[in-house]
C-alpha cells in the first residue's frame, strides 16, 4: 500500500483539478443562462420611449418605440448574413420632433445600395444597443465611399449629427420590403459551457478508470 501512496496522492490531485474545472463550468453555465435570460426579457418587453439620458450601462437592449421620419443620408455598413450573403446594414438618422437618434434599419443587398427608400412618417420598434464591434483587425471605415465596418455609435452620431443612441429596428411601419430587419437577439452570445462540463467530468471519469486499471495491473509486492 505504501508504495502506491505517491501515485494515489498525485492521482487524487489530478482528479480534484478535473472535477473543480467541471464544477466551475457548471457555475459559469448558470451565470451565462441567467445573463441570456435577462437579455431576452429586455428584448421581449413592451416597448417604451427611449430614456432622455439613455446609457449603455442602464439601457442596453431596452425595447423602445419611435414615431417620426428618417432624414438625411444613409450610412452603409458592410455585413454578411448566413441566408442572404454579403450586403449592407442601413443606418440613418431618425427625427421624432424632440429628438434625433440613430436607427439601424436592417439589411439590403449590395446591388440595392443606391435604391431610393420610401420617406414619410413611420413607427419603428426595436432595441437600444451599443455594439462593440471594432478591434485591431477591423478595417478603417471608408467614409468617402460610404462603406463602414463597425457600428461605432459615437462616430456614427457625429457623422449623422444625432444623439449617441442607436435603435436596432425589429419592425417598421409602414414596412419596406426591400429592407430585411436584423433585430438584436442572443444567438451570437457564446454558451458552450455544457460541452466543457461534459469534457472535464468525462476526463475525470476516464482518469478514475485509468488509475484503477493501473493499480490493478501493477505487480504486487510485500510492503
Amino acid at each position: 500500500m505504501r508504495r502506491n501512496l505517491p501515485f494515489l496522492i498525485s492521482s487524487a490531485i489530478v482528479l480534484t483539478i478535473l472535477v473543480s474545472l467541471g464544477n466551475w463550468q457548471v457555475r459559469r453555465q448558470g451565470e451565462k443562462n441567467a445573463y441570456i435570460a435577462a437579455i431576452e426579457a429586455k428584448l421581449e418587453a413592451a416597448p417604451v420611449a427611449p430614456p432622455v439620458t439613455a446609457t449603455p450601462e442602464n439601457d442596453q437592449f431596452l425595447a423602445v418605440t419611435l414615431e417620426g421620419r428618417f432624414t438625411g443620408p444613409e450610412v452603409h455598413m458592410l455585413v454578411s448574413t448566413r441566408d442572404h450573403g454579403a450586403g449592407y446594414r442601413i443606418i440613418q438618422a431618425f427625427e421624432t420632433g424632440e429628438r434625433r437618434v440613430l436607427v439601424d434599419r436592417g439589411y439590403i443587398r449590395l446591388e440595392s445600395k443606391d435604391t431610393p427608400r420610401p420617406t414619410g412618417d413611420m413607427q419603428v420598434n426595436g432595441n437600444l444597443h451599443w455594439p462593440v464591434e471594432r478591434d485591431s483587425y477591423t478595417p478603417e471605415d471608408d467614409v468617402q465611399a460610404n462603406i463602414w465596418y463597425a457600428r461605432d455609435v459615437a462616430k456614427l452620431s457625429k457623422s449623422l449629427n444625432t444623439e449617441e443612441v442607436l435603435v436596432i429596428a425589429a419592425t417598421s411601419l409602414p414596412n419596406d420590403s426591400t429592407i430585411l430587419p436584423l433585430p438584436v437577439n442572443t444567438s451570437s452570445i457564446p454558451n458552450r459551457h455544457l460541452e466543457y462540463i461534459i469534457t472535464w467530468y468525462g476526463l475525470a471519469a476516464v482518469w478514475v478508470v485509468m488509475s484503477l486499471y493501473f493499480l490493478k495491473r501493477r505487480p504486487k509486492k510485500d510492503d
